[in-house]
């Protein structure tokens, strides 16, 4: 069995701004190994085609050129780069995970049935669903008032743990996170310090950017820095 979970071979993505007239290079020849269990934190400026690198693999863009070889649960050693529609949202569902910093959401759903909802996508009982909703969100100490109202009235700071929340419930292979502490106070910086703790212990392998240096020392096993599309150790 292979340790790793996750490899990208030269992976490159531009973007072309038609009203500029311009082609933007966002990430170039792009090379990581991400071993099972493993905690890999990516810094750079903003701009330096960090995210580019967590959307490919998520697939909610795709690259021009280069392979990301995963290691899947359900369909073994597999390019997301080429793998179909119908796979990727089995393993956004079942084994990989993504918390951005903006909260995107059907409108009309309670934070409540959000985290449920994640829950019941692994196939488990509602009661189980409703109990792991509560058990996180409790966990990240939102109010409970705000549990059955609608997120788009939240700060960013509720909206973010709400976000967090849903992925992180699932206890999913992989974890991608970018920027999970954008806008969260000390307190809540804490919470998501340690779940993310417990899942690496548990060999939740992760992927994740971030600004905040202090908040990654002593958990990313390796850090890359990313400046102008290119990753560096």
């Amino acid at each position: 069995m292979s340790e790793l979970c996750i490899e990208i071979k030269d992976l490159s993505k531009e973007f072309h701004v038609y009203n500029a007239n311009k082609i933007v290079k966002a990430c170039q020849g792009i090379n990581l190994k991400l071993k099972k269990g493993e905690f890999i934190g990516i810094t750079g400026r903003s701009g330096s085609g960090k995210s580019t690198i967590l959307k490919g693999i998520y697939r909610t863009n795709y690259p021009q050129k280069g392979e990301i070889l995963y290691d899947s649960e359900m369909y073994g050693m597999i390019d997301l780069c080429k793998a179909t529609e119908r796979q990727i949202v089995y393993l956004r569902k079942h084994e990989i995970g993504y918390v951005s910093q903006f909260l995107k959401i059907m409108p009309r759903t309670t934070a409540r049935q959000l985290v449920e909802n994640a829950m019941l996508e692994t196939e488990c009982s509602e009661r189980e669903a409703r109990e792991k909703a509560e058990e996180i969100l409790r966990h990240f100490d939102l109010d409970e008032s705000l549990w059955d109202a609608y997120p788009n009235t939240f700060s960013g700071g509720e909206k973010l743990r709400v976000n967090i929340a849903m992925a992180m419930v699932k206890k999913p292979r992989l974890l991608l996170l970018d920027e999970p502490t954008a806008s969260l106070d000390n307190a809540s910086k804490i919470k998501v310090r340690t779940l993310i703790e417990k899942l690496k212990n548990d060999g939740t392998t992760m992927l994740g950017i971030f600004h905040d240096l202090e908040f990654m020392e002593g958990l990313c096993d390796k850090e890359f820095n990313m400046q102008k599309g290119e990753m560096n150790e």
